[in-house]
């Protein structure tokens, strides 16, 4: 065998689910692929494509952190890339610790791609001070295994530098390099008229505490062709299961709440896959709202995009790639989104993208990773494996008269009641040898525990579902 014959160098991405892999919905939401926020997977799918060469292999590892993996990924893997989004925030510092704790034990390359800090509108950094010693220790494990780091705007290369750390390079967010160094977006229409079709997406917080309620009434009352698309587990958990156990479900302003008048005409969807997501707002004619990844599936799709900025993550990301965007707190009281269309502008957008694509692929060269567009096919086979593959649609309102909806609940609850069964099963089979083996055996607990897990995965949503049916 020759010397000179390259060997295929793999790559783990911190994402949620391959954008191979083909998840029915119940299964999506059980096990939650996208951690929370659908627009996680814009940007893993884009890393994912970019990095596929013919030379590289791009494995993911299901978004959990495992510190006691660390051998196993030395052994198995030559690069860990780490795709991440506002990761510089209180709320995710627990996440951050073990992160940080997982790359501290790894001897292979480690690249970040466009971290962002979060904090509000006027870049105070205070309200990360708490967090800074977590941070500080982050960087430093990144960096001692790697040639930089890739932040996301200019917020957080000025707040990664004050600290003191010089390497770092602003290169945006993966997810608007998904076809590489073209986007072409562009108005389809003069105008938006009440015949347009229009997305819409938000937060809750944007809903409960930023006056998006507001828009998205008035915008539905003018424009009868209007979506909301939702993005949170719980968004789609209300769409698909009528579940309104988390907190967010107290939040009926959301278009995705079972109240709402836009659930009950069925104008509401949150997508499982970037793919279909990304296909459905080709057909829109403008996409707005407070949701970054949202409107950056809108510009993916070629549909005008304007974000309602709210923080600094939004922010400095819609500055550095010029998207159309608005500060929430600059808006006017009444916002007809046919003056935001007319006020985007689209050219620094589309026009400077080519050289930002440039920065962004001259980031992997130094991080000695490769890229579709440069080392392999451009992303083409990438394509055609995904249109090979029959993706759910995206979640919709389940409806009282969705007999078919019902049916396929129930078989899947079934599924689990029986997974649930057997593992029971299995435990008190434990149990009894271990009993058998030692008297007093600690592990008398687990029948109750898996009994309760049965009622909390089962029970809850059996009751939706037969609820819902006799709507």
């Amino acid at each position: 065998m020759s010397h000179n014959v390259r060997r295929t160098k793999r790559i783990l991405l911190r994402s949620g689910k391959s954008p191979y892999d083909v998840v029915p919905v119940e299964e999506a939401l059980h096990r939650d692929v996208f951690a929370t926020n659908s627009g996680n997977l814009i940007f893993s799918d884009a890393s994912h494509k970019i990095l596929e060469t013919p030379r590289t292999e791009v494995v993911s590892n299901g978004i959990r952190t495992d510190v006691n993996a660390a051998s196993r990924i030395n052994e198995e893997y030559d690069a860990f890339v780490v795709p991440l989004a506002n990761a510089f925030r209180p709320s995710f510092e627990p996440q951050l610790k073990r992160l940080t704790r997982l790359i501290s034990r790894l001897r292979i390359p480690v690249v970040v791609l466009g971290i962002g800090a979060q904090t509000g509108l006027s870049y105070d950094p205070a309200r990360l001070k708490p967090m800074e010693e977590s941070v500080r220790a982050f960087v430093s494990a990144v960096l001692d295994r790697s040639a930089s780091i890739g932040v996301r705007g200019e917020f957080t290369e000025k707040y990664l530098k004050d600290m003191g750390f010089r390497n770092v390079e602003t290169i945006g967010c993966p997810s608007l390099f998904m076809y590489g160094k073209d986007l072409p977006v562009r108005k389809r229409a003069p105008e938006l008229t009440s015949a347009s079709r229009i997305a819409i997406n938000g937060s809750h917080s944007a809903v409960q505490k930023q006056g998006l309620d507001r828009i998205v009434r008035r915008t539905h009352e003018r424009y009868p062709h209007l979506r909301f698309i939702g993005q949170n587990l719980s968004d789609a958990r209300q769409l698909h299961w009528q579940d309104l156990s988390d907190p967010n479900g107290k939040v009926t302003g959301m278009p995705t709440h079972p109240t709402h008048p836009m659930y009950r005409e069925d104008k509401v969807r949150v997508y499982i896959d970037p793919v279909t997501w990304i296909d459905d707002l080709r057909d829109f004619d403008y996409s707005f709202g407070s949701r970054i990844h949202g409107n950056i599936a809108a510009l993916l799709a070629g549909t005008p995009a304007t974000v309602l900025c709210s923080d600094s993550r939004t922010l400095e990301l819609c500055r550095y790639f010029e998207i159309p965007h608005r500060r929430m707190d600059d808006l006017p009281e009444d916002v007809d989104p046919a003056r935001l269309y007319e006020e985007a502008d689209l050219g620094a957008l589309t026009g400077n993208h080519h050289e930002r694509f440039e920065r962004f692929t001259s980031f992997l060269d130094a991080n000695g990773l490769e890229n579709t567009f440069s080392h392999g096919d451009g992303g083409a086979a990438f394509e055609e494996r995904l249109r090979s593959l029959d993706f759910p649609e995206g979640v919709r309102p389940w409806l009282g008269d969705d007999v078919a909806g019902l049916a396929s609940r129930m078989g899947w609850l079934y599924g689990r009641v029986s997974e649930l069964t057997t593992e029971n099963t299995k435990l008190k089979r434990d149990l009894s040898r271990a009993k058998a083996g030692a008297r007093g055996s600690v592990a008398a607990p687990a029948t109750t525990s898996v009994y309760r897990k049965a009622r909390r995965v089962v029970g809850g949503p059996l009751r939706r579902a037969l609820q819902g049916g006799r709507n």
